[in-house]
């Protein structure tokens, strides 16, 4: 829980460097594609949420992460052709309960939790492009 948008800079700056570290070093394009995108998806979503901090606005990092992994599953399920209904439901289930839970705590606002989860899926709906 912190108390000013700005103090989530470094935060976010220090994820997005470390998820470099780890698509450069352990999750290449040649040997996990789906996670290469997945993890590129998860840079992209950090870095916006980065820019809106700038303007004083914050997402919900709780929903992009959700939403992400959402639209991760959704996609591989696609590309594998495999029937994933039930997880993508249990998900769905569990970002409703997540920003219910952020809205209760008056963590955030509802237009802070539309913007995370909306930073989080548009990203990987993008990227579907290049691996799906």
């Amino acid at each position: 829980m912190l108390t000013e948008t700005s103090q989530r800079k470094i935060p976010l700056i220090v994820q997005i460097c470390l998820t470099a570290v780890l698509i450069q070093k352990s999750v290449t394009i040649d040997r996990f594609p789906e996670l290469f995108f997945f993890f590129l998806g998860g840079i992209i979503s950090t870095f916006i949420a980065l820019i809106f901090v700038f303007a004083n606005i914050k997402a919900s990092i709780h929903m992009i992460a959700l939403s992400a992994l959402t639209f991760f599953v959704i996609a591989l399920s696609i590309h594998h052709q495999e029937n994933c209904i039930a997880i993508i439901a249990i998900l769905f289930l569990i970002s409703g309960l997540v920003a219910t839970s952020r809205l209760y705590m008056k963590a955030h606002t509802l237009i802070e939790l539309m913007l995370g989860y909306i930073f989080g899926m548009l990203p990987q709906l993008v990227l579907w492009w290049f691996w799906l």
